[in-house]
This record gives C-alpha cells, structure tokens and sequence, in this order.
C-alpha cells in the first residue's frame, strides 16, 4: 500500500466494508489487486501515475451516488473520471476512490428540440457521433477522445466558440450528485447558484452524472482551414489572422500553432522539421453548400503568403473533430499552462516565436486562441466562467515522449509561461492548468471576480471540501 494513502484506505479497500459496498453498486468495483487495475488507473497524460485504493465503474446515478457516500462516510479522497484526459492528472488519485463514468455513455438528442442529453462518461466523439446523424452539433473542444464532462465544467474552447459560445454557455442542465449523496437538477429553473457555478467553476460541486445541451444546426459536409507558414512570417500571419477575426462576421474561430513540422506521412518530405505558424479553423455553417462557403469565408486564412503547405480540404464535421487527435496520443507525456493576453503587441509575437523555437520537444506548441464573438456577449457575471473579454489566450503545450526528457520540458512551459506572464493582465483558462504550483492565487485569476462567490457555493454544496482533486475553491468559512 502507498504510504501516502489516507489513514482508513487499506481498510476501506479490502474485507467487509468494500465488499458491501461492491455488491452495492451496479457496476464493478475494481481493486489492486484485479488484473485490470492497472490499465484501469491510467490515464491520457502519461506523467500521472497515482494508484487509488478503489476504482467505482459506474453504470448510472445510483453508482456514483453510492460511490460518494461511500468516499465520504470512510474519509477517502475522491477522484471523478469522466473521460480521463485533463492533462493535470485529477481523475485520479492516490489511495482513495475514482468515480469512474467512463462506461456512461449514453446520449438522447431531440433534433426537433435542439437539444442534447450525454451522460458524464462520453468523449467529444459520442457526442458528435450522436448529433451529426441529424447535421446538428454542441460546441465542443477540438481533441476528440476528451470528455465532455471536465471539458464543460471549466469553459469549453473549441471550433465554434465564436460562432456559438462555449460548451457551458450551452448547458442547459444537467444532473449533479452533491457531497450529501443528493441527485439535483441544476438549471435556470431549479437549483440555480448550482447550475451558475458549474458553468465554468470546475468539479467543486459535485459529480456531474449528465448534461443536456443546446443543439445548433452545423455540417455535415464542413471545410477544414489547416494551412502552415514559415515561422519568420509569424508577425505577418498572426496580424492577418487578427484583422480577419476583426473584419468578418463570427463564422470562424482560428486557432494559431507555432511549432514545428512533424515528420509525418501527411507533411510533405521537403518540409519535415520545419519551424511553422499555423492557421487553422473550421467553418461552422450548416446544410449542402456549407462547405463550399465555408472555403470562401476561410480563403483569406490561406492567402497570407507562399505557405510551407496546405491541407485545407472539405471534409465531414466529425473528421474535422478529429483531425488533430493524432498529435495528443495516450501515453505521451504532456504538462499545458496558459496566458491571457489583451493585445498582440510586436514584442508578445517576438517572445513567442523565440520561445516555440527553443523547445526541446519537436512535438512541443506554442497555440494562439483568438476568442470574442458569442462567447465574449456573455455577461463576467452570468456564468462562472470568467476573463471572457480578453481577446487572446496563449496555450503552452509540452508535449513529449521519453521519461528522461521530462524535467526540460517542464522547465521550458514554466519559463515560457513566467515570461508571457509579462503581457498578460491576469487570468489563465483552467482547462490547461498545469498542475496548478501557482496556488490560489492563479485560482482567483482564472475565477476572476467571480471567486468569493463560488466559494459561497461551494460552502453550500461541498463545506467538507470533498470534491477537492480539482482546481479547488475552498469553501467560505462559517457557512
């Protein structure tokens, strides 16, 4: 047994008390000592490795319900898996117990409604898989084996965000089970500072077990912007990229990668380890001719320069999803911080290409999210998510391969991100957090003003701090 496992998890984890509690649940209860714990415990970001007590797989409500008194009433910590790929490593934990939805996947979508139901274990792909057979969608990331779960919970960023807001400006409710062993309803209607909170403020609340979504009309047939340029026309391309997203309507949201080319069938040979900017965005219409008006509206994403090259192609809203699941393997090792920024000045452009040049992973990425449209006509106050008005956030992936290779390419995300730090005014995006070294007070920036209320919440909700393997608020005291 680890010795950092809590006083009480051996016991909790063998004999009579887990027993009991295996044969309450519909689900198995997976142990150590099971030969399929330890694929079990793995997870996407292959730097976690932690060993819990216990692994709940649920088969519904009453499991996770089940599952929480079960954590609470023995003092284990707990961990919620949805669909494993947080690239901080929360979904599991050491000695306690994971809450794993991962075999919750069902969905019901009423395309006369628009809208979505998916419970808490589903991937981006489930979803889409289950909207597109009526040529609808729900704004979602741009990986699609990430859950939807952890996704929506801390904002949800993807090809649609201009066009359509965020997942969780999406939500139109969902099932939470609470610290208590309660099954709610949060929406507009009914537990309302619940519902608030979840859109933005994270796991603190409670294991959410299902989510039901707006649906808007997109694809099937879409086109797929993925051009690159070379990296000394970085300025040139990041300036045309921001008078685009300034001058048309909000029919795209690029997304900006410098990096490198990978050596890859898909690259041409001439071109291979090449260092790039990246322009890439998906037009979001819907119906016969989108696509091919979706290549006129992203024409100018293309015509910057000469490009290295050029993979735009028209292709089904689902492939687009998944057209970059390639570069984010399970396995690999990777550690993500994040910058808001409130301009692209000359000298941001020129610190950010020097610092995607030196990193040591060819893998490695330095993204430009250029937000506004929907998501920024939310009010900082109608939602928890906040920093919605700051019109660039910078993402620093470390990405790589060999163990031995790791303590560099933390050093270069953590001296990349104190260096970005320098232009932006405050505010991370908590889906890439790293591991969160900074404390609370990178916490209170990525709430912004919206902390002291969720922590009112969370006392609420969570005064035991239960639901606390996450980007944690702690609870207002004496509530």
């Amino acid at each position: 047994m680890n010795e950092d496992y809590p006083r009480g998890a051996e016991t909790a984890s063998s004999g009579p008390i887990s027993d009991d509690f295996a044969a309450r649940l519909h689900g198995r209860l997976i142990r150590p000592q099971d030969p399929d714990y330890e694929p079990t415990r793995a997870l996407w970001n292959g730097m976690i490795d932690r060993r819990p007590a216990l692994v709940a797989r649920c088969r519904g409500d009453d499991d996770v319900v089940a599952s929480v008194n079960f954590a609470r009433d023995n003092g284990l910590p707990l961990a919620v898996r949805g669909g494993g790929h947080g690239v901080a490593g929360q979904a599991v934990c050491d000695g306690g117990l994971v809450v794993d939805l991962s075999e919750m996947t069902d969905t019901d979508i009423d395309p006369d409604g628009l809208t979505g139901r998916a419970q808490g274990g589903c991937t981006l792909a489930d979803l889409d898989r289950a909207t597109q057979r009526y040529g609808l969608a729900a704004p979602m990331g741009v990986v699609s084996a990430t859950g939807i779960a952890g996704l929506t919970l801390s904002g949800g960023m993807g090809w649609l965000r201009r066009k359509y807001g965020l997942s969780c400006d999406n939500l139109v409710s969902a099932s939470v089970v609470t610290a208590d062993g309660r099954l709610l309803t949060a929406s507009e209607n009914e537990n309302e500072d619940l519902f608030w909170a979840i859109r933005g403020g994270g796991g603190n609340f409670g294991v959410v077990t299902s989510f039901d979504y707006r649906l808007h009309p997109v694809g099937p047939r879409v086109f797929l912007c993925n051009v690159y340029y070379p990296l000394e026309r970085a300025a040139e391309v990041l300036r045309a990229c921001e008078r685009y997203v300034a001058e048309v309507p909000e029919e795209a949201a690029p997304l900006a990668v410098v990096g490198r080319i990978p050596r890859a069938e898909a690259f041409p040979a001439a071109v291979h380890g090449e260092p790039f900017v990246a322009l890439l965005a998906v037009s979001p219409g819907a119906g016969g001719a989108a696509a091919e008006e979706g290549e006129r509206a992203l024409r100018p994403l293309r015509e910057v320069t000469e490009p290295l090259c050029d993979l735009s192609e028209v292709t089904g809203y689902t492939e687009a999803q998944q057209f970059l699941d390639e570069d984010y393997p399970d396995g690999r090792l990777y550690y993500w911080k994040s910058v808001n920024a409130p301009e692209l000045s000359d000298k941001l452009i020129e610190r950010l290409t020097e610092h995607a040049a030196a990193a040591p992973s060819p893998d490695s990425t330095i993204d430009v999210w250029y937000q506004g449209g929907a998501m920024a006509r939310v009010g900082e106050q109608e939602t928890a998510f906040a920093n919605r008005d700051v019109p660039y956030l910078f993402g620093i992936e470390g990405n790589w391969d060999r163990e031995g290779d790791s303590e560099r390419n933390v050093a270069w995300v953590r001296d990349t991100f104190a260096d970005l730090r320098h232009f932006s005014t405050g505010g991370v995006y908590l889906n890439f957090p790293g591991f969160l070294e900074e404390g609370e007070q990178l916490l209170r920036e990525g709430y912004g003003g919206n902390y002291e209320r969720l922590s009112a919440v969370k006392a609420k909700y969570d005064p035991g701090n239960l639901f606390r393997l996450n980007a944690n608020i702690q609870p207002t005291q004496g509530n």
